[in-house]
C-alpha cells in the first residue's frame, strides 16, 4: 500500500487562502487548488474532502492567526491603549498581514479579510462559513472594545461612551476600506479614512 505524501499542511492552507482571496472561492476550481498548493487532486479530496473542505481549514486557521494577533496587537497597559488603537487602525485599513508567515498580497483587494470576502461572496448559502465570519468579527471587536475600555481607564476615551458600539463602528469603517481599496483607492485615502475615525473618537469633557 503507497505511503500518503507528506506535506505541510500550513504552507498548503495559507496557499489556499491566498488562491481564494485572489480569484474568490467560486473563482477557484480544484485544479487552482491542486496548483497553487502542489497537492494533487486526489490528496485534496483525501485530505480535506474537497474545496469546501479546504476552504474551512483555511477559515479556521485565519480565525486563530486573527484570535492570537488582534489581542496581542491591542492588549497592554491603560496609558498606551489609545496610541494602540491608533496603530492597529493604521496597519489594518492598509491591509497589513495577520502575521509574520503570511506574505502581503499582490494589491490591496486581495489583502482585504479573508472572512469577510467568504462571507460576502458564499455566506448567505454556506452557513457554516457565515458562522465563521461571525467569529472572525467577534474576536476584533472583543479585542478592540477592550483596547477602548484601558483609553477609557487612562481618561482618553469619554467614560460615558459604549466601547462596544465604538468597536463596531470603528470595525464598520475597516471592513468599507476593504470595499473601497478594492476600487484602487490610494492607501493615502485609506490611511485618511483612518485618521479621520480615530479624530472621531469621543474624547473626555474638559472642564
Amino acid at each position: 500500500m503507497a505511503r500518503p505524501r507528506s506535506f505541510d499542511r500550513d504552507h498548503v492552507l495559507h496557499a489556499a487562502e491566498r488562491q481564494f482571496r485572489t480569484s474568490g472561492y467560486n473563482g477557484s476550481s480544484v485544479d487552482d487548488i491542486s496548483a497553487a498548493t502542489g497537492l494533487g487532486r486526489g490528496s485534496l479530496y483525501a485530505t480535506f474532502d474537497g474545496k469546501r473542505g479546504v476552504l474551512l481549514q483555511a477559515m479556521t486557521g485565519y480565525y486563530a492567526r486573527l484570535a492570537q494577533f488582534a489581542p496581542q496587537a491591542l492588549a497592554g497597559p491603560d496609558e498606551g491603549a489609545l496610541e494602540r488603537l491608533h496603530r492597529y487602525l493604521l496597519r489594518a485599513v492598509n491591509g497589513v498581514p495577520l502575521a509574520d508567515d503570511v506574505p502581503p498580497a499582490a494589491d490591496r483587494a486581495a489583502a482585504a479579510c479573508f472572512a469577510a470576502k467568504m462571507a460576502l461572496e458564499i455566506g448567505t448559502s454556506d452557513p457554516e462559513v457565515q458562522r465563521m465570519a461571525r467569529d472572525c468579527f467577534s474576536v476584533l471587536a472583543t479585542a478592540v472594545a477592550e483596547c477602548l475600555r484601558a483609553a477609557q481607564r487612562n481618561g482618553d476615551i469619554d467614560p460615558d461612551a459604549d466601547p462596544d458600539d465604538l468597536a463596531y463602528l470603528l470595525l464598520t469603517i475597516i471592513r468599507g476600506t476593504d470595499v473601497v481599496g478594492a476600487y484602487g483607492h490610494s492607501p493615502a485615502r485609506l490611511t485618511s479614512v483612518a485618521e479621520s475615525a480615530f479624530a472621531l473618537l469621543p474624547r473626555p469633557h474638559r472642564r
